[in-house]
Formats: C-alpha cells, structure tokens, sequence
C-alpha cells in the first residue's frame, strides 16, 4: 500500500520532463509565444513559458488569432477555450445543464466543498435558493451596509488621512483587501477583526485565503494526478495549501464554537449575521457549514477585495474620470447637514443609490479586470457550439472573462480604453443595459450572482469616500502585474501617495 502511488509517481515525473524539454524549446524558438501541441502534455509548455502575462496570452495570442474559440489538449484532456457571447449564452443560460462545475472542480476547491461555490444541479438550486434567504434579509442587508459605513467612518478615512500627513507612501491594495476582511468577518461571523489599524497586524486568515486562490490556480492547469501526488505526498504548493485550509478551518470552526457557546443552544429569534443563519440548522453538520461560511468570505472579501484595488489604479492614471465623480457627488455633498468638527465627508446608502456615473466608473473595471478572469464547466454529454466546436463528454470548457471585455466585436475599436461613458444612455443618466454573456463578472444564468446590488452598493460607497476625501497618486518606477491565482489579485500591491484634499 505504501507504494500505490508509484505509477501515479512516475507518470508524472515523465510529464514533468516533457513540459522542461517543451520550455527549454519554446525559449530557444523564434516565436515563443505561438502553441506548440507536445504529445503527453499538450500546449501545457506554451501556457507556462506564457504565465507571467497568462490572460493577455489568452486574450490576445490564442483567441483573437482563433476567432474568438479554440480546442487543444493538455496530457489528453480536451479543453474547449472561448470568449464568444454567443458560445457563453449556451453555456451559462440555453444549455446549462450540460455544462455543470463538476466534480473535478469540487475536487480543486475541496475546502469549499458541498457548499453553492461547488454544488451543482439539485444541491445547488437548495443552497441558492439558502443563500437567497439570507442576503435578501433586511436585518443581515443592513448589517452590510453598516459594517461598510463605520468601517470606512472609522477605519479607512482616518487610517488614510493619518498617511496623508505623515507623508507616507500606502500600498492601496493592502489597505482595501485589511478593510473588505473586516467588513465581512463582522457581517458574517459577527466579529470584529481589526486587520485595518495603525499597527497593521498579521493578516493570517486572509493570506491562507489567497493561497487558496494560488494553489487551486496550480490544480487547474496540472493534470490531476499531478497535483493529487503531491497532496499525496504533502510537497510543493499542497503543502502549503494543507497548513492556509487547516488555518481557515480552524477559524471558521472557532467563530461557531464561541457562537454556540454564547447561544447555549437556544436559536435566536430574529438572525442577525450570516452565520446567526446556519449555526443551529440541523442540515449543516459542521464540514459543511465551514465550507458554506468560507464561501461566503470568498464571495465578498475576494471578489469586491480584488475590484476596488483596480478602481484606485485606474482613477489614479485617468484624473478626468475622477473630476466627472466629483462633479457628480458635488450636489449630493452640499446637501447633506455639515457636522461640527468632521473634517471628512461620509455618504450613506441612499446617497450612493443615483451615482450612475460612479457606478459606470465600477462596471467599466470589471469589464477589463474581472476579479475571476476565467469560468471553467465540465462537459456531461457530446454537444455542438453555436462557434462550430464540438466538445465531449469529460472536456473541460474555459472561459475567458477577462478576453471577452478586449474584443473590438463586442465593446468596439477602443474596447481596451477605459471608458466609463460608454455604460451611460446618450444623455449620460442612465445605465446601458449590456446582457450578461457579454459582461459575465457578475456570472450568467442559473448562477447569476445574488450579492450583485449589495457588492455594487459597498463599492459605491467605500469609492465615493476615498475619492471625495483624497487625491491618490500611483507612485512612479512600480510594475502593477496580476498574481498566479484564480483571482485577478495585483502581485506586488498599489504603491499610492495620498493627499488630503481642501473642501
């Protein structure tokens, strides 16, 4: 028994030479950056030689040269690769049932597993439709929005504002990611983690999330009895993975402990948090139930954590698009009632609501950086894309967000500027409706998004905030690079210099 593993062992140290001799070829090619079909492992060698720049190879090297769709191979899977509308509408909405996560992706994501981030067909229309109760909850709604408040009020403002004087450089996307962990700790655990303070302290819990992100990253573009021997193995990045998924069970499994001891039994009345939800519900055993609270952290810290990073970057390096938000909070500010010795300006949500300029400033992030860059759906049975493409059963489908924001066919020649206008109505105060095939960071179909207007609404406000109160400034001589993770992450953060600005 102690040597089942060995054929799974030695396949994959073959694997591994042919990727090395595929990189040492790719290098010493005059066109690196074209695909070459390896017997074994496919293009796999091409992808890794392309890994520091993986979605603008995607984007602009495999799919616009192929029409937008494609199919290649990696160690004998076939992997059907498309950021066609017309190919993501059957996919996401008219054939959905086809194209289920799988459970090779629940496999990928096995600390979220059982959880609606990994369920599919009937368990997951039952965990939907669990979810739905919950973030449809007035009293859990206005938790959210007044977590966000007072954790902006009196957390980010005077945290910024203290950087401001003592003339120190801020690394943004720090600061952001240290203020979404806090609002969610308290919006779903009921706790507050203080991760935004002047003395900065570890932030434990949020890197094991990020090494989640960066190893199931690793998982997916492996074959799976690669990674499944290291695991095995308990070497290289599954190491690594095995210590953050013990850290975040370990946490999730405190808060419902010291949860349960509070309750003593007894279910409240009237839930407050999310987890005032699920703790003393009979269907959720405790796997599940830290599966279902780590879902909900990956929903709102990873996901509106890794957005507004890129809303700072892009209003720092487009100062035009900043004077129109300001233009458009101007009126609402002069409104509100001045309180005596406040020296920064605070909007609450109804104020927040008629931003549509702000708004489109949000969306048009998204479009070019989706916090998931790539969907990825297992194939059920053998079926024919509206592209031409078939795929089979056991294929795996990839779908590239972040490609479908650059293609001129459905945004237009500046597709890669950015633009908010272009999400105005002519007379710029309205949305454009744009359909969800063609704009998928908020997902498509069945599995559209339920914390959409609630994300939209934190974001609107904690922006709103920072750019009123603040003039930020990227520092010059920084490379702003994405990580190796399933998340859009910034690799090496947002140097910024903050300036108080005079009202």
């Amino acid at each position: 028994m102690a040597f089942a593993f060995l054929p799974e062992l030695l396949i994959s140290i073959l694997v591994l030479l042919v990727v090395v001799l595929g990189l040492y070829y790719i290098k010493s090619s005059k066109n690196p950056l074209l695909p070459v079909d390896w017997p074994v492992v496919g293009i796999l060698p091409s992808l890794a030689i392309n890994l520091h720049r993986l979605h603008q190879y995607i984007a602009f090297d495999l799919l616009s040269r192929s029409g937008h769709s494609l199919k290649f191979a990696i160690a004998s899977i076939q992997i059907f690769l498309t950021c066609d509308p017309v190919n993501i509408q059957h996919i996401f909405t008219l054939n959905h049932t086809n194209y289920p996560k799988g459970e090779e992706f629940a496999d990928i994501f096995d600390v979220a597993r059982g959880s609606l981030f990994t369920v599919d067909g009937e368990p997951c229309r039952r965990e939907r439709t669990n979810y739905q109760g919950v973030l449809s909850s007035p009293r859990v709604v206005g938790l959210m929005n007044t977590c966000c408040r007072d954790k902006v009020e009196k957390g980010l403002l005077p945290f910024m504002a203290h950087m401001a004087l003592t003339n120190a450089h801020v690394d943004m996307n720090d600061l952001i990611m240290r203020l979404v962990f806090d609002m969610y700790a308290m919006t779903i655990f009921g706790v507050d983690t203080a991760f935004l303070s002047l003395d900065m302290p570890p932030v434990h819990v949020a890197d094991a999330m990020d090494t989640v992100m960066e190893v199931a990253f690793i998982r997916h573009i492996v074959p799976v009895f690669f990674w499944k021997v290291m695991r095995r193995l308990d070497i290289g990045p599954e190491r690594k993975l095995a210590a953050a998924q013990a850290l975040l069970r370990c946490f999730t499994m405190d808060m419902i402990m010291k949860r349960r001891g509070n309750d003593h039994g007894i279910v409240q009345e009237v839930p407050v948090d999310i987890l005032s939800n699920y703790v003393n519900d009979p269907r959720y055993n405790d796997d599940l139930l830290q599966a279902t609270l780590i879902t909900y952290m990956i929903s709102g810290r990873d996901t509106i954590g890794t957005t507004l990073s890129w809303v700072i970057y892009n209003l720092a390096k487009n100062p035009h698009v900043v004077s129109s938000i300001h233009d458009e909070l101007a009126p609402i500010i002069s409104r509100k009632p001045s309180i005596a010795g406040a020296t920064m300006t605070m909007l609450d949500l109804d104020d927040v609501k008629a931003l549509v300029y702000l708004q489109a400033t949000l969306l048009e992030t998204l479009r070019l950086y989706p916090p998931i860059p790539i969907e990825r759906k297992s194939v059920v049975t053998t079926d024919v894309m509206p592209s031409g493409h078939e795929v089979c059963a056991r294929d795996i489908v990839l779908v590239s967000i972040y490609s479908i924001g650059r293609m001129e066919s459905v945004w237009g020649a500046n597709c890669r500027e950015y633009r908010p206008e272009r999400w105005l109505s002519e007379d710029g105060r309205q949305l454009r409706h744009v359909p969800s095939h063609k704009f998928l960071a908020f997902n498509s179909g069945p599995r559209l998004c339920l914390g959409r207007d609630i994300a939209i609404m934190q974001m609107k406000i904690i922006v709103a905030a920072i750019v009123w109160n603040f003039d930020v400034k990227v520092l010059d001589g920084q490379t702003i690079e994405t990580k190796l993770s399933c998340l859009l992450q910034m690799k090496n953060g947002l140097k910024v210099k903050l300036n108080k600005r005079e009202m």
